[in-house]
């Protein structure tokens, strides 16, 4: 089974090792995969380095190459869990024809969903060690990290009004994937991420058991205009509150 995690802020990442774990599947971060390249120096990874040298960003064509690499590898035989690797549209195509070019596909794609309000209020009291970008809500900066041992920083994306900014740009860009790979016939099951971290997993484990139903305590998973903590976050920005 292969599973695309969505969703600004709602803590995917922690979910994604947890799921992992419990699915026995790996987790597979873009970003984790693009470091390792470039550190083991692929022939992606010097590709890839040499964008970033210059400053520039690495083209999707590149990470999709360096994501292939990883998806052909005996780990992910079972299956796996891409965290970061769709944000656009044309992303999500150009992980489908990857994906297909080794008889693969995507299965589901679990939505973590939280209020904006909330999604505010949780990242601007987040942390992340400068180190090895573990985070941490409620860490106060300058403390340690207990996986590392390196300093704690906020980060200046984390303020109030950056995470707004973040957020208006997820409405665009990531939102309308949610509607593509819906009319692409991939089952969106979206997940209520508002409450504690274990059952949050225990609703996304619950949603992949249940094939076919949609949004775990919190709507029908179908296309709600108007339904879910989406379809009021979209009301009120209607309504100018």
């Amino acid at each position: 089974m292969i599973i695309v995690l969505l969703g600004p802020g709602a803590g995917k990442g922690t979910q994604a090792d947890k799921l992992a774990s419990r699915l026995g599947i790996p987790k597979i971060a873009t970003g984790d995969v693009l470091r390792s390249a470039v550190r083991d120096g692929t022939r992606r990874g010097l590709e890839a380095k040499s964008y970033m040298d210059r400053g520039d960003l690495v083209p999707d064509s590149v990470i999709l190459g360096i994501l292939q690499d990883v998806m052909t590898s005996p780990a992910t035989k079972k299956g796996a869990i891409l965290d970061g690797a769709v944000r656009t549209v044309p992303q999500a195509e150009g992980l489908g024809v990857m994906l297909a070019e080794i008889g693969k596909k995507i299965d589901k794609v679990l939505l973590f969903d939280v209020d904006d309000d909330e999604l505010v209020k949780r990242l601007s009291t987040r942390t992340v060690c400068e180190g090895c970008q573990t985070p941490y809500m409620g860490r106060e900066p300058g403390s340690d990290c207990e996986k590392c041992g390196g300093k704690l920083v906020r980060r200046k994306d984390d303020e109030p009004e950056a995470v707004r900014n973040r957020l208006a740009v997820y409405r665009r860009q990531t939102e309308p994937v949610i509607d593509w790979y819906r009319d692409h016939d991939v089952e969106v099951l979206e997940i209520d991420a508002d409450a504690p971290v274990d059952k949050v997993t225990a609703r996304a484990l619950k949603a992949l058991g249940k094939m076919g139903r949609g949004k775990v305590e919190a709507g029908s998973g179908k296309r709600e205009a108007a339904g879910g903590k989406r379809g009021k976050d979209r009301a009120k920005r209607g309504s100018g509150k």
